[in-house]
């Protein structure tokens, strides 16, 4: 009986969506605050000027829907891409105050992000 009850806690941790970050009440501030603490990195600026010298388009998205849970924290994805190529994938808090930078890697294919739910009129 212990090893059924025991199996059934840890079942149901398993089976629990990952949790969103909490938003600020700052209308789109954090949003914007995310793409801008990556968007200006000195490293970030560098790499979007080569890509601009190309004639490429540096595109910057932000991924609310896979937050990263990490000592205590949780952070957004912030992808930096060009070309269809994921260049770097930063971890930014809703607050900016916090930001994990990725490990330095060559150009990968992107994974396109997920299609809008708001149809256009």
């Amino acid at each position: 009986m212990r090893h059924g009850m025991v199996g059934c806690f840890v079942g149901c941790f398993v089976c629990m969506p990952v949790s969103a970050c909490n938003y600020p009440d700052e209308g789109n501030l954090p949003l914007r605050r995310a793409v801008s603490t990556v968007k200006y990195l000195a490293d970030t600026q560098a790499w979007a000027s080569a890509v601009h010298e190309s004639g490429a388009v540096v595109q910057y998205a932000l991924l609310l829907d896979q937050p990263r849970h990490e000592r205590g924290r949780c952070y957004w994805p912030v992808e930096v891409r060009a070309r269809g190529l994921l260049w770097r994938r930063y971890f930014v808090s809703p607050d900016g105050k916090h930001l994990l930078r990725p490990a330095a890697r060559g150009p990968q294919a992107a994974t396109p992000p997920p299609a809008a739910t708001a149809a256009t009129r």
